[in-house]
């Protein structure tokens, strides 16, 4: 089972944008601009860590116009199908709900197809039609206390 941690040091964000050229740039083809925006300086970043003290996952949340919005799940191939997704979400909702940001906000993320049930899981509901980001095809969720 894989712990996870809110990033603090600068190395481990690293380790996170590692994981995110990995699974995103290099296995999703998904330009490197367009992975790498301005919103990672103010997100609120987590790496997930293997039991042999591996980065293997990371995710983001931040403050939108819209609400709070989860961001950039990405679990390395090696450790997909073992529940580090799923304790990667987990983490990053008690956080959510630990922080005065989200008074009255609405939850939400944009989740590509193949994933949908992890954030079913947890409680979120697809609303909206198909659409795409970066040629992949998402939905978006939304958290349904």
């Amino acid at each position: 089972m894989a712990s996870v941690i809110k990033i603090s040091q600068p190395e481990d964000l690293q380790k996170a944008f590692k994981i995110r050229q990995e699974v995103f740039v290099k296995e999703q083809n998904v330009p490197y601009p367009e992975e790498f925006d301005s919103y990672d300086k103010i997100a609120h970043h987590f790496l997930a860590i293997d039991q042999h003290h591996c980065p293997c996952g990371t995710a983001r949340w931040r403050v939108t116009p819209n609400g709070i919005k989860l961001e950039r799940f990405a679990v390395l191939n090696s450790a997909r199908g073992k529940g580090v997704g799923y304790q990667l979400l987990k983490t990053v909702m008690a956080d959510i709900n630990k922080s005065p940001l989200i008074q009255d906000k609405l939850i939400y993320l944009h989740a590509q197809l193949g994933v949908l049930s992890l954030y079913e899981k947890l409680g979120f509901q697809k609303t909206g039609t198909l659409f795409q980001e970066c040629g992949i095809d998402h939905l978006k969720m939304v958290y349904k206390l």
